[in-house]
């Protein structure tokens, strides 16, 4: 049985200063950010880049639909695109997205990693490499194992580990590759990732 965060550890955690937060979903992932991302405050600081699996066949609307959800300027990532404060982005379907050492976006068609392409690994791993301790990384529900592998990269490079926890995940299989990888500093519902986030934007502001 898996166990949650405690108050104490949520608060250590959410007083680290980060300046990008990357999340990770498949099976389960949209209806996880409806729960994440709508309440996040106009103005709000952090910039945020998201991989959901979806089929390459089709173009992604996410950054549509959830750019009439939110206060927040949404949109899907470009290539050589710098990440802008406050601002959410999702990979676009069928390319890998990744984050150089300058902060900016870059989009490639290589192979599947982890049967996905956006693979939540190579954004969780580039990220690590660009933002170091100052990088918060989420996976969430889903069927899969991608995003163990970049979470742990996370960990290893200091930055703020954190994992839905699995009873509250529609499909557990991710969440729970991710424990069985690593030791995150937050094991988290829902709704208190989205507390968390609200306040790392408190103080990243």
């Amino acid at each position: 049985m898996v166990t949650l965060s405690s108050p104490e550890a949520f608060e250590r955690a959410a007083a680290r200063r980060v300046e990008a937060v990357v999340i990770g979903g498949s099976a389960g992932g949209f209806e996880a950010l409806r729960a994440l991302l709508p309440g996040l405050p106009k103005g709000y600081p952090l910039p945020i880049a998201v991989v959901i699996h979806l089929p390459e066949q089709h173009d992604s609307r996410l950054a549509e639909l959830f750019g009439a959800q939110l206060a927040v300027p949404v949109r899907e990532a470009r290539d050589k695109e710098p990440l802008e404060r406050g601002t959410v982005y999702f990979a676009p379907a069928g390319y890998h997205l990744s984050i150089e050492d300058d902060r900016s976006f870059s989009l490639s068609q290589e192979e599947r990693v982890n049967y996905a392409r956006p693979s939540i690994d190579v954004l969780m791993l580039s990220a690590a490499d660009a933002f170091g301790p100052r990088l918060c990384g989420i996976v969430l529900t889903g069927a899969n194992y991608d995003g163990a592998g970049g979470l742990a990269g996370i960990r290893l490079a200091g930055g703020l580990a954190v994992v839905q926890d699995p009873g509250s995940a529609e499909v557990p299989t991710m969440p729970e590759a991710a424990l069985r990888r690593t030791t995150p500093d937050l094991i988290l519902p829902l709704a208190r990732i989205h507390a968390l986030l609200l306040k790392l934007g408190r103080h990243a502001s």
